[in-house]
């Protein structure tokens, strides 16, 4: 979807503000046995450090991977190109849930000398959510958000196509 540079960045800081800010309070409500008003307040304390970190990830490093990988399971000139779009999304997530498990457990849990078994338990956690959450709501919401703000133009083609009379069926 993004076309250029300034694109890519914009959606990139949509979708981690909708994907980051929603595994916080996922692993919020886990944490206090249950989803309540102030598990969304909270995780705005999160957001602040594990967001910058998330863009780093997926802007610079993931993204990459889960595009070129996309390009090699699905080919968008023989299939339905949005087989590409849900192929980038799952593989961003195979490799984001882990590496943000990975850093929040390292900042956020007291995990001792047991850092690879609370990481574990924690991307088991956190793979299903993320995964759905992905597939199913943010990455559509992201991506009408994004088509919202960089609306593209009609060609002189598809306007002409617009204002030419419907003819008759007989």
């Amino acid at each position: 979807m993004p076309k250029n540079k300034f694109q890519d960045v914009i959606f990139t800081i949509i979708m981690v503000f909708v994907m980051v800010y929603a595994m916080i309070c996922y692993n919020i409500a886990l944490n206090m046995g249950g989803m309540n008003a102030s598990v969304f307040t909270a995780a705005f304390h999160e957001l602040v450090i594990m967001a910058p970190a998330a863009f780093i990830l997926d802007f610079f490093f993931v993204g990459k991977m889960a595009k070129k990988t996309a390009f090699k399971i699905v080919n968008p000139e023989k299939e339905n190109p949005f087989h590409l779009v849900l192929a980038i999304s799952a593989v961003s997530v195979m490799w984001m849930c882990p590496l943000m498990s990975f850093i929040a457990v390292l900042l956020f849990k007291d995990a001792g000398s047991s850092i690879i078994p609370v990481w574990l338990e924690t991307v088991a956690l956190n793979f299903p959510m993320a995964f759905f959450w992905q597939m199913c709501y943010a990455g559509p919401f992201v991506r009408f958000v994004f088509r919202l703000i960089f609306r593209e133009k009609k060609t002189e083609k598809e306007n002409d196509k617009e204002k030419a009379p419907v003819s008759a069926q007989a």
